[in-house]
């Protein structure tokens, strides 16, 4: 692939990006996220089946 005028693909953005969340706020901080969209697609599983029901 060839790389864009800056030199990096979006690909190599994101890891970039990730690598230093991940040394600015530790794991603790993608556990904490994860757990909160775990409950949030918990959620939403229960209101369509809920929706489904009717």
């Amino acid at each position: 692939m060839a790389k864009p005028k800056g030199g990096m693909t979006v690909g190599e953005a994101g890891r970039k990006g990730g690598k230093s969340t991940l040394k600015k706020y530790g794991p603790k901080f993608y556990e904490s996220i994860g757990k909160k969209g775990g409950q949030k697609v918990k959620r939403l599983i229960a209101q369509g089946k809920k929706a489904g029901a009717r």
